[in-house]
């Protein structure tokens, strides 16, 4: 029997893989960058935070996380259509920061304070844990499922070259604008389940600092792979239980690992594994 450390730890891994797989859709999948994807995530998690406090119950009130991160995902993803590469990062950053500034200041979203006494599901906390579990088996064939269809083949081609993918007709505006949409509502979710598990939420939960996290799993990973961000996500979360001082320099050591990995080894974690296996291969 699993204690309620083991319980805890497993639903975050959960939740993380779900929001990590999330950025992986926008960045890895269609190569729009983005670094502010706490607000999405944000946005999820207040969104149902404040439908449950009122007597929702989870079901609706995780799904109006997602609609609402969705449609905040769209209104970026309409920005996009005008800005690449870094102006679309500062764009994405500025999102960031904007979420940051209006949550702070609204009371009725509990200010600096946020918001706390979010009531428990009722299904116990290894209950709980399976659902996140579950959902995040779900995300996984989601991915999955996009890489193979005909959607991962058309954001392959916007990643590889826009004006190329535009020349051999595919509606590059209408693909980017449905991974920010499918992005960003995941990221909803992330944000529902985040919200449900903790209890309370405050604004600085969903800061700049993580943002560079979810980059960071996306991107030691290995851009664009799903088992590969997957697998980051769960060492990345692991990696603060396992050393403690990780908590005091999370930005910096993130930070190094995105520049490391994209230095030394940009397929990441996918990237290191698949050579791995060539050379077993030709030994």
């Amino acid at each position: 029997m699993i204690g309620g450390y083991e319980v805890s730890l497993i639903t975050v891994i959960g939740i993380n893989v779900i929001l990590a797989l999330s950025l992986n859709l926008i960045t890895g999948f269609c190569g729009q960058i983005s670094l502010g994807h706490a607000a999405f995530f944000g946005t999820g998690a207040y969104a149902t935070a404040v439908l449950t406090v009122t007597g929702t119950p989870l079901a609706p009130a995780l799904i109006a996380g997602i609609v609402s991160a969705g449609i905040l995902g769209l209104v970026v993803g309409l920005a996009s259509l005008r800005v690449r590469h870094d102006f679309l990062a500062i764009t994405t950053m500025g999102v960031g920061f904007l979420f940051l500034g209006f949550v702070r200041k609204q009371e009725w979203l509990g200010g600096e304070l946020g918001i706390s006494r979010i009531p428990p599901v009722g299904v116990g906390d290894i209950g709980y844990m399976l659902i996140v579990v579950a959902l995040s088996a779900l995300a996984v064939a989601f991915s999955l499922y996009v890489k193979k269809a005909w959607i991962g083949f058309a954001f392959d081609a916007v990643a590889d070259d826009e004006d190329a993918a535009q020349t051999v007709g595919v509606d590059v505006s209408r693909y980017k604008l449905t991974a920010f949409a499918l992005g960003t509502a995941i990221a909803g979710l992330a944000g529902g389940l985040y919200a449900q598990f903790t209890r309370f939420i405050i604004p600085d939960a969903f800061n700049f600092i993580t943002s560079i996290t979810v980059l960071a799993m996306v991107v030691v990973g290995g851009i664009g792979s799903t088992w590969g961000v997957l697998a980051a996500a769960v060492v990345l979360t692991l990696m603060p239980e396992l050393f403690r001082f990780v908590n005091d320099y999370k930005l910096l050591i993130y930070g190094g690992l995105i520049l490391a990995v994209m230095r030394f080894s940009p397929g990441g974690l996918a990237g290191i594994v698949r050579g791995a296996v060539k050379w077993v291969a030709v030994r």
